[in-house]
C-alpha cells in the first residue's frame, strides 16, 4: 500500500493515517485468514449427518480406557492438560500424550489382557455355525462379561469374571475353548496421561489413563480412540457454534505448536515448509482416493484450512518483516506518541526479512532431504 514503506504526502496514503486505523489495517489480513478457515470449516462440517461431541456413548469391546476409568456418560474435559472444547481437541490431545513404558503388572492393564482373552474366544466362533438366536445370547453374555470386566475392582475378581464369561460362552456356542496362557510381560508400552471428565455434573480427574496402542506399519507404537462418542444434531445453530469450536481447536493447536518450537518440544523435522507442506497435501489426496474423490477434496480443502490458519496466526508473531512486527512498532508509537523515525524501522524489517529468506531457506532444503531420504537434515 502507498505509504506502508516511505513517505507520501497523500492523505490517503497509509502512513498518514492515525495509528489506531493502521493497526487494524495490519492486522485486518490475519483476520481475514482466520475467517476464511472458519468458512472452509463449514464447508467441511456441512457435509456430515451430524456432529461429534466430547461425551462418551460406548466402548469397543476390549478398550483400553475403559478399563483404566473411564465410562458412558463422560463428558471429556481434558486430556493430558489439553482442554477440550470441542471433537477436533480430541485428536490434537491425542498427539500430545506421550509414549511410556509401564509396569505390566497394572490392574489395568492385567483387565486388558483379560479382556482380549475374551475377544479371543468371542472371535474364534464362526457366525455361520450359530442360528440368529444363539448368536444373540453368545453376543450377550460376552459383552455383559466385558462389561462387568470393566467394573472389576481387583486381580480376583477380574480373573472370576473372566472364567465365568469363558464357562458361559462355552456353554451357549457348545465349543470347549481353552484360552493360551498369559504371557508375562514385566513392561509394557503405552500411551498413558491424566484424564479430567464431567461425571454426573460432578469435575472428576482420572488418573493414569490408557489409550488404545498398537504396532503401526512402520513397527513402532501407534495411538487410538477406543471409544464412540455421542452425535450432535445437525442445524444452522449447531453448524456455526461446531465450525466456531473447530476453527478455534486449530488456532490453539497451531499457537501450541508454535510454543513447542520455541521451547525446544519440537525440532526441525517436526517443521514444514512450503515443499513439505505440498507433500502433506498430496498424501492427503492420495489417502482419499482410496474412498473416494470426494473424500480427497475433503482431504485437501482441510490441509488447506490447516494452512490459511496457520498463516494468518503466524503473521501476527511479533517479528520483523512480519505483520506482527510492525504491530510492534505502531503499538511503541501510540506509547510514546510519535512515530519511530520510518528508516530505522525501514532497517529492522529489511534484516528480519533475510533472517526469514534464510529460514525458508533451511526448511526448503529439509523438507526435500526429508522427502528424498525420509529423514530431514535434523536426523
Amino acid at each position: 500500500m502507498e505509504g506502508e514503506n516511505e513517505e507520501s504526502d497523500n492523505e490517503r496514503a497509509l502512513i498518514n493515517k492515525p495509528v489506531w486505523q493502521r493497526m487494524i489495517i495490519v492486522l485486518a489480513g490475519a483476520f481475514n485468514n482466520i475467517v476464511l478457515g472458519l468458512i472452509m470449516m463449514m464447508i467441511l462440517l456441512v457435509q456430515s449427518p451430524y456432529f461429534s461431541s466430547t461425551t462418551i456413548s460406548s466402548f469397543a469391546q476390549t478398550a483400553f480406557t475403559s478399563k483404566s476409568g473411564l465410562q458412558a456418560g463422560d463428558k471429556l474435559l481434558e486430556i493430558g492438560g489439553y482442554d477440550i472444547n470441542c471433537s477436533r481437541d480430541i485428536s490434537f490431545a491425542l498427539v500430545m500424550i506421550p509414549l511410556q513404558t509401564v509396569n505390566g503388572e497394572d490392574f489395568s492393564i492385567y483387565k486388558e489382557d483379560c479382556g482380549f482373552t475374551l475377544a479371543r474366544q468371542y472371535s474364534s466362533l464362526k457366525a455361520e455355525d450359530y442360528s440368529e438366536d444363539e448368536l444373540k445370547a453368545i453376543s450377550e453374555a460376552f459383552n455383559s462379561g466385558i462389561e462387568k470386566l470393566n467394573n472389576a475392582a481387583d486381580k480376583a475378581e477380574a480373573d472370576k469374571i473372566t472364567q465365568d464369561t469363558m464357562a458361559q460362552v462355552n456353554e451357549l456356542s457348545k465349543v470347549n475353548y481353552v484360552p493360551e496362557e498369559r504371557e508375562y510381560m514385566p513392561e509394557r508400552k503405552r500411551f498413558r496421561t491424566d484424564v479430567t471428565v464431567l461425571r454426573n455434573n460432578e469435575k472428576i480427574i482420572l488418573n493414569n489413563v490408557d489409550f488404545y496402542t498398537y504396532l503401526g506399519d512402520d513397527g513402532n507404537p501407534a495411538i487410538s480412540l477406543d471409544f464412540s462418542v455421542t452425535p450432535i444434531k445437525k442445524n444452522i445453530g449447531t453448524l456455526i457454534s461446531e465450525s466456531a469450536k473447530g476453527t478455534f481447536s486449530v488456532v490453539k493447536m497451531i499457537w501450541i505448536s508454535l510454543w513447542g518450537l520455541a521451547t525446544g518440544t519440537y525440532g526441525m523435522n517436526d517443521i514444514a515448509g512450503p515443499v513439505g507442506a505440498a507433500s502433506v497435501v498430496t498424501q492427503a489426496a492420495q489417502a482419499g482416493l482410496e474412498s473416494s474423490f470426494g473424500d480427497a477434496v475433503n482431504n485437501i480443502l482441510y490441509m488447506l484450512m490447516i494452512i490459511t490458519v496457520n498463516l494468518g496466526i503466524v503473521n501476527v508473531l511479533p517479528l520483523p518483516a512480519l505483520d506482527g512486527g510492525r504491530f510492534v512498532f505502531m503499538l511503541i508509537e501510540l506509547i510514546i506518541r510519535k512515530p519511530v523515525p520510518q528508516k530505522y524501522e525501514a532497517w529492522v524489517h529489511a534484516a528480519g526479512f533475510i533472517i526469514l529468506l534464510g529460514f525458508i531457506a533451511v526448511i526448503t532444503i529439509n523438507d526435500i532431504v526429508r522427502i528424498a531420504t525420509g529423514t530431514g537434515i535434523g536426523g
